[in-house]
């Protein structure tokens, strides 16, 4: 019979056809598709409106101002709803700022300023804030914790969430924040 041999061409034709096509939407399922939280971040951070007392009842008060960054590594938008960055002095919050809801596009960055205003009256119990003051260096940290959901594809929707955590420290001489580490 002659229509034998191309039968059976055609056949191995579309079955290497249907295995490459499974190799490639592995491959990509395996790459593109992989979702990840966004990397949170302060860029800059400084020190404006600077106060500071050092006597019986030590205490300090000044507004950081920052630029909060959300990095987006994903080949689909995230989208994250009202957060708030605290700021801690030995444990203890003293100033935290909203974070206004917002969308990142994909694979970049969005960068948006934030003014925290800190004051350590709010402090309790004993604090080496006296001594950190006469030192000259205040050591602070932060934290924040977006949640949202990365889109790709209009189709697929999954909830992801990005923290951080910093560490600072507030040079009282020249009112500027240093040793930034997030």
């Amino acid at each position: 019979m002659k229509g034998e041999g191309k039968n059976t061409k055609c056949l191995a034709y579309v079955a290497i056809f249907i295995v490459f096509q499974i190799i490639v939407i592995t491959a990509f399922s395996l790459t593109v598709m992989k979702i990840k939280g966004p990397k949170v971040r302060f860029g800059t951070v400084a020190a404006e409106n600077f106060r500071s007392t050092s006597s019986n009842s030590p205490s300090l008060s000044l507004n950081l101002v920052t630029n909060f960054a959300v990095k987006n590594t994903n080949f689909g938008h995230f989208k994250y709803s009202n957060s708030t960055v605290t700021i801690y002095y030995a444990g203890q919050a003293i100033g935290s700022a909203d974070i206004p809801k917002g969308k990142v596009r994909a694979r970049s960055t969005r960068r948006t300023d934030v003014v925290i205003s800190i004051n350590t009256d709010k402090l309790s119990g004993s604090t080496n804030l006296g001594n950190d003051i006469n030192s000259g260096l205040v050591p602070l940290t932060s934290e924040a914790t977006l949640k949202g959901k990365v889109e790709l594809m209009k189709i697929i929707k999954k909830n992801k969430s990005g923290k951080m955590s910093c560490s600072m420290s507030v040079n009282l001489a020249n009112r500027a924040v240093q040793d930034l580490k997030c």
